[in-house]
């Protein structure tokens, strides 16, 4: 009985025809009224753009030609203007048959064949594997011989992958069935409104792809690092309030994990773009050590207590803004110098980037530590903060610095020249050499826009922290950027990854560490979690890589 509600292709095209009919009969016409009309627009249109384009016509030849266009293009509009009434109403018209019929008379019964079909293909399977089994089961009681009772079972197993291979194909065939039933109403609808669809329309055809194309083991390969942090982070939230008698997600805790991120975005922006490359940078925590220290010297309240190589500094005579933007400036210059010299070995000499940014990382820190003795600079004025990272309302600006960062970075890596190279790069040196990009000045550049973004961070940190500079902060911080990094999706195998993924990890790592925190979770084993989550998350974006090689 079931087997008579299975459709077969021909009863579905017979379930189609009236359809077909009717609504063919209506595009026939309304593809009469635009032949003189919509379609000769875009004609011509295409027509002047074409003649624009053309380096043989002499500019007389193209005006010429464009004003004999232009006369067409009138006279179409025109036609087009005239008939868009009539071509709305059969149009209407046949959307009004589609709503009443099409679901009913043909996609319903076809879905409907889809799911008894798909039953049935999954008894026929399970009658398979019980067949195989009782063969297997005769055929190896009757031997006695080690290795052809070992033959015996792979050859099983191999007629066991056989029929789940035929069992998968005749699902994907029904699927692909149902999809393209679903699809064909949208197909008619295409072609009547010339691809212009509402948005409700736009989201259903978006909503179904995914269910058409979803696969658990590629959807938890990219989401189920996510899944498993959001589930601890819901666990960290019951908890706090029995725990500290306090609840943990509240708008000042929520404000305070975006001000702690906000310095940190710039750094998790300047090595994405390394890591895009195949790369990384492991300076970043002396770069920031190196960067609020300089930015307390020169911000610094009163006369500096400490010296550098000897000499103790004096800024106090210059206006505080100023101040303020000589230390943005010397921070972005300092960190932009060691970034561009690990550059340029990395890209000239072909040097790894582990090596060169380590190098960088010793240098830097031995510099600033031998400069400074390594003693803490103190605070910088008071009012500083108050100008450049001012709280409104209780909401922290600082935030605003890091969402105009997001913004910026963005622009370069998907608007420009340059953050295409970047990707091509990333994704394959040779390739992008071989097709003109110049693998050396992009390598660089990513260097010097990491050392940008480096300087500012450390900049807003010195704010934000109101200085206390020394050469041993941002240890660690590192660490802390790059596991950002990769647990938003910026892959190590190069060329893959999105700004959207970065500031989602950063939030990720600071949230989680401001509730560890809060819970009272010891500082060690915070990296602990830390360590656990990047090794998850590398381990998940090496699977990625394997599964598409």
């Amino acid at each position: 009985m079931a087997n008579e509600k299975i459709l077969t292709a021909e009863q579905e095209i017979q379930l189609r025809k009236p359809i077909d009919d009717y609504v063919g009969k209506i595009q026939k016409k309304i593809d009469a009224l635009r032949l003189d009309g919509v379609d000769k627009v875009i004609s011509l249109q295409n027509d002047i753009d074409a003649i624009k384009r053309d380096h043989v016509l002499t500019k007389a030849e193209k005006e010429t030609a464009i004003a004999e266009k232009n006369a067409q293009l009138e006279k179409a509009k025109g036609i087009e203007q005239k008939n868009q009434s009539e071509i709305s109403k059969l149009v209407s018209d046949a959307e009004n048959y589609l709503n009443a019929h099409f679901d009913n008379k043909y996609y319903k019964p076809v879905k409907e064949s889809c799911k008894l079909e798909k039953e049935s293909a999954r008894k026929r399977y399970a009658r398979k594997v019980d067949e195989l089994k009782q063969e297997h089961t005769t055929t190896v009681a009757s031997l006695s011989d080690h290795q052809e009772i070992k033959d015996e079972n792979y050859v099983y197993k191999n007629r066991l992958f056989d029929a789940k291979m035929k069992r998968n194909k005749e699902f994907q065939e029904i699927k692909d069935r149902r999809h393209a039933a679903y699809t064909y109403k949208y197909h008619l609808i295409d072609l009547l409104r010339m691809s212009k669809f509402t948005f409700i329309e736009s989201q259903t055809q978006k909503w179904e792809n995914y269910r058409y194309s979803f696969n658990t083991r590629s959807f938890l390969l990219q989401n189920g690092l996510y899944i498993a942090i959001v589930l601890i982070f819901i666990m960290l939230c019951i908890i706090t309030p029995i725990v500290k008698k306090q609840p943990l997600l509240t708008y000042n805790n929520v404000l305070n994990v975006l001000q702690q991120a906000s310095p940190r975005i710039f750094l998790a922006l300047g090595v994405a773009a390394l890591i895009l490359l195949a790369g990384t940078d492991l300076s970043i925590g002396r770069m920031v050590g190196m960067g609020i220290t300089t930015g307390t010297i020169i911000m610094h309240q009163g006369i500096n207590t400490g010296s550098v190589f000897g000499h103790i500094f004096d800024f106090t005579g210059l206006p505080i803004i100023a101040r303020i933007f000589f230390a943005l400036i010397m921070c972005i210059l300092l960190c932009t110098f060691f970034t561009t010299i690990a550059g340029f070995f990395t890209a000239k000499f072909k040097m790894h980037p582990f090596i060169s940014t380590m190098a960088n990382m010793l240098v830097i820190f031995g510099l600033a530590t031998y400069a400074t003795k390594g003693v803490s600079f103190g605070a910088i004025e008071q009012s500083i903060p108050a100008i450049i990272i001012p709280k409104i309302n209780g909401f922290p600006t600082i935030i605003l610095w890091a969402v105009a960062a997001v913004i910026i970075v963005w622009f370069i890596w998907n608007k420009t020249t340059f953050g295409k190279n970047l990707y091509a790069v990333g994704g394959n040196a040779e390739a992008a050499a071989v097709s003109g990009i110049s693998v050396f000045r992009v390598t660089v550049g990513a260097f010097i826009m990491a050392g940008v973004l480096y300087g500012f961070g450390s900049w807003l940190e010195c704010i934000r922290m109101v200085g206390s500079g020394s050469a041993t902060y941002g240890q660690g911080w590192e660490m802390d950027a790059i596991a950002a990094c990769v647990v938003g999706g910026i892959s190590f195998t190069g060329g893959i990854g999105k700004i959207s993924g970065v500031v989602v990890g950063v939030f990720i790592f600071t949230a989680l560490t401001y509730s560890l925190t809060i819970l009272g979770i010891d500082t060690n084993l915070q990296f602990v979690f830390s360590g656990i989550i990047i090794l998850v998350a590398v381990t998940l974006d090496c699977l990625k890589y394997v599964q598409k090689k």
